[in-house]
């Protein structure tokens, strides 16, 4: 068992103080440098994706005497091959440099998706050297998780809907997944924009409204986040459809219930919409659809030998 490192020895912070209201002011009303303002938002990034992992996630022992959520600093730094007080101080927003090693190896610690890794890297002021680093949620094991469900679709999406991993039969349930642009894999995204996953709603008005309250609802924790506020412009900007449902404030749970697709390839499928959250917060979760009907388990199980079919036929020259 790794020996972990009490928090109480690290040096406490001396520099500037944040007032209550907000980090763009001191207590005293001065206002903060551009520099001083990316260290808290930084700061401040890093606590709230250390808060939302519990150990258990990243291989670690929970032991009995836990009060910090998620995890703790020591952890964090443990898994990143850092100094505990070095990463205390980063929390802490002291004016210290940071490399784009040691940001790509907090990125894996605190399995954060693509977007969270670039805005880690635009808060630090650095040049992400492996922009197209695999999301680190999607572990192996998640991997094989969504094989083993096959014939059943699956995927992993993140609390904004994109969709970050899927099976085979994910791959075709609403449309050609493979062909799309990973900007691109977003449920509202799509539903708003892509004619092929909209003529594979049997109820296209009702899913979009759901999935427009959803997001909404859970905007609410992400309100300064880039990503989230880059999402919503973007939709905004692109369907006067997304405005029209946005602008009605409303808001909506997940829920657990039936839902009926249009395949292109093998008919309708009755499913059961099922969400299991990999960790013991609103964040990533695995998303299953279990046939209905033994008709619908055989046209999964067709789509599945399509795509199998489909993988194995050469590459065009």
């Amino acid at each position: 068992m790794a020996t972990m490192v009490q928090e109480s020895g690290t040096t406490p912070y001396d520099g500037p103080d944040v007032a209550p209201d907000g980090p763009d002011v001191t207590p005293d009303g001065q206002a903060l440098r551009e520099p001083d303002i990316r260290r808290h938002e930084l700061a401040g990034f890093l606590r709230s994706r250390r808060e939302r992992i519990m150990p258990e996630q990243v291989g670690l022992p929970r032991g009995i005497r836990r009060r910090t959520p998620g995890l703790r600093r020591e952890e964090v730094a443990q898994l990143s091959a850092v100094g505990v007080t070095w990463y205390t101080w980063l929390e802490q927003a002291r004016p210290i440099q940071v490399s784009a090693q040691v940001l790509d190896a907090l990125s894996r610690a605190l399995l954060l998706d693509r977007s969270e890794r670039a805005h880690l890297f635009a808060l630090a002021g650095a040049v992400d050297p492996a922009p197209g680093t695999p999301c680190a949620t999607i572990t192996p094991a998640v991997r094989s998780m969504l094989e083993r469900l096959e014939p059943f679709p699956a995927c992993v999406q993140n609390s904004r809907y994109d969709i970050l991993a899927y099976n085979r039969t994910y791959a075709l349930m609403m449309r050609d997944m493979d062909a799309l642009a990973p900007e691109d894999r977003n449920c509202i995204w799509l539903a708003f924009t892509d004619a092929q996953w909209q003529a594979s709603l049997m109820n296209p008005r009702e899913t979009k409204r759901t999935l427009v309250a959803r997001f909404r609802s859970d905007m609410a924790e992400h309100l300064a986040e880039p990503p989230w506020k880059a999402l919503l412009a973007r939709l905004r900007n692109a369907s006067p459809e997304f405005r029209e449902i946005w602008e009605r404030h409303e808001v909506i749970g997940n829920t657990t219930r039936s839902k009926r697709f249009v395949n292109a390839r093998v008919g309708t499928l009755n499913v059961v919409h099922t969400n299991l959250w990999l960790g013991p917060t609103a964040g990533s979760r695995l998303v299953s659809y279990v046939p209905e009907d033994e008709e619908t388990r055989a046209r999964l199980e067709k789509l599945l030998t399509l795509k199998t079919l489909e993988a194995r036929k050469p590459a065009a020259l």
